[in-house]
């Protein structure tokens, strides 16, 4: 019995899961955060292409 109650002694000391957990958290929160943003940064950037493409366009004579 004096192992058992050992072993949950230092399972409950272990700090490593904690750790990890917190890095999921912080990757799942920065993928949510990318994920949210790309919508609005690709039309911006789509945006920018056409007018340059436009531009080209126009100074070729096409």
């Amino acid at each position: 019995m004096e192992k058992f109650v050992q072993l949950i002694a230092r399972f409950r000391n272990d700090d490593s899961g904690a750790t990890a957990i917190e890095y999921g958290l912080i990757a799942a929160l920065l993928s949510l955060a990318i994920i949210v943003a790309m919508p609005l940064v690709g039309s911006s950037i789509g945006t920018t292409f056409n007018t340059i493409g436009t531009t080209l366009s126009e100074s070729n004579g096409n």
